[in-house]
């Protein structure tokens, strides 16, 4: 079978790779790419500025589907309520937040994303759903959706403003991810409750070999043919790899003031929802 590409050694400028911190090193890198930490930002609002109009069809694409599986699970566990101020970071087009909607009418929910494009292709689908941006505050609804650009490190937003934070498919991509779970546990009420979905850490060997194969080979392509854009998309790939194993990033939560940080792999950990507690 071919060989994939792995995580180069990081060598930035003069600087030794066991010089730097993990943290240090996933602010410096944009997916298997040495980068300045303070182009990081930019380098991913390009990336999803490319791809806005054809994200939801690549993801079905992409997952054959599956995808819609995950997100269901995880607005599940989330278990939204009527009433509750949600927030939803890297909430990009809608796809939780919808989800959020529908099963806990009378939620209040912002949805905030790096990257206007993004904002503006949710906001527009919320319309063609008869959804106007904003809460809706008479007495019989207070419900509704917000929809913000803003980064997850520098959330706009009050302290202990919200009751659920949730973040799907976008922590990865954030420069500073313990400044960005710090930010999160600011702005939730005591006893709030975080949960992160994102691509994880396939373990069987077997299933792994499979999945680097169509990882490495076939999404850059299908991100050519479908939306035009292949390094987004080899990008997306590489930043996978970068991302933290999943029991390192329950204790980068709890070492920030979570509490009871858990895991929860989904096919055979192709992706993975991690909760905690903000006390």
């Amino acid at each position: 079978m071919a060989d994939h590409p792995t995580p180069p050694p990081f060598t930035p400028g003069s600087n030794a790779a066991d010089a730097l911190t993990a943290q240090e090193r996933e602010a410096r890198s944009f997916g298997f790419r040495a980068i300045n930490p303070a182009d990081k930002a930019p380098l991913v609002q390009g990336v999803f500025s490319s791809v806005a109009g054809r994200y939801d069809v690549m993801n079905d694409l992409m997952s054959m589907g599956i995808h819609r599986l995950w997100k269901s699970t995880f607005v599940d566990l989330v278990a939204p309520r009527a009433n509750e101020t949600i927030l939803d970071v890297a909430g990009g087009t809608g796809d939780i937040a919808f989800r959020m909607a529908a099963k806990a009418p009378g939620a209040r929910i912002m949805v905030c994303d790096l990257t206007e494009a993004m904002v503006r292709v949710g906001r527009d689908r919320g319309i063609d759903k008869g959804t106007l941006p904003g809460w809706d505050r008479t007495e019989e609804s207070r419900g509704g959706l917000q929809w913000t650009v803003g980064n997850a490190e520098s959330l706009p937003l009050a302290d202990r403003s919200v009751d659920a934070y949730t973040i799907a498919f976008g922590l990865r991509n954030v420069t500073h991810i313990d400044k960005a779970l710090a930010e999160a546990r600011r702005v939730l009420k005591p006893g709030g409750r975080f949960f992160c979905l994102e691509f994880s850490q396939v373990n069987l060997p077997v299933l792994r070999e499979l999945y680097d194969r169509y990882s490495f080979e076939i999404l850059p392509r299908l991100g050519q043919v479908v939306a035009g854009d292949r390094d987004s998309y080899q990008y997306l790939v590489e930043s996978i790899r970068r991302f933290p194993e999943r029991e390192a990033l329950c204790r980068r939560l709890e070492a920030v003031g979570f509490a009871r940080a858990r895991a929860r792999p989904l096919t055979g950990g192709v992706a993975a929802i991690h909760s905690a507690w903000r006390v």
